[in-house]
């Protein structure tokens, strides 16, 4: 293994959960309060030496993965690169608020993570209702966040079954794991 992929794999085993973040506003019963997701990054991050964008890369993520949208967005919202904007844009999916979470992937333009995003779902087995759509999303070979903005909107709207839902999940969690692996990547 690599520097990054120690490195990501370390931080998503510290944020893990043992369920999905839902695709809207929801708090689960099994997320970690923020003050705790906070402390443990600082300890985290102290014992790697990281720089202070990267920190605040790493609480925004934490607390956007624990469900504590607007404390992920106080920090995401005054990062002012492209991945602080990509994560932002993920707060505003869940949150929902559609347009507003394209006006933010807008400012991302092309993330280093998109392509690694559209390789990793090529890996995987998505049946059902899904699969037909997934081949708009990656098929420049890149992800495409405003498609997926369009259809968990369209699908949530549409009450789509629970097996829709919990691909589209494992799609988010796919799309939030290469995000964080782009962190250490700079």
């Amino acid at each position: 293994m690599n520097v990054t992929n120690d490195l990501t794999v370390s931080f998503l085993e510290l944020i893990s959960t043992p369920d999905y973040p839902g695709l809207g506003p929801g708090i689960r019963n099994t997320v970690e309060k923020p003050s705790e997701l906070n402390a443990k990054v600082r300890d985290w991050s102290n014992t790697r030496h990281l720089n202070a964008e990267l920190i605040d890369l790493l609480r925004s993520a934490a607390l956007l993965w624990h469900d504590h949208l607007d404390a992920s967005h106080s920090i995401s919202q005054s990062i002012s690169s492209a991945t602080g904007s990509f994560l932002h844009g993920i707060m505003h999916r869940r949150e929902p608020d559609y347009g507003n979470s394209k006006y933010w992937f807008h400012r991302v333009g092309t993330h280093p993570a998109y392509a690694e995003i559209a390789k990793q779902i090529l890996t995987q087995p998505f049946g059902g209702d899904v699969s037909p759509n997934l081949n708009s999303l990656i098929e420049s070979g890149e992800w495409d966040p405003f498609g997926f903005v369009d259809l968990v909107s369209r699908e949530l709207a549409d009450s789509a079954d629970q097996s829709v839902i919990e691909e589209l999940q494992r799609i988010q969690e796919i799309e939030f794991q290469c995000l964080v692996r782009s962190f250490f990547e700079v």
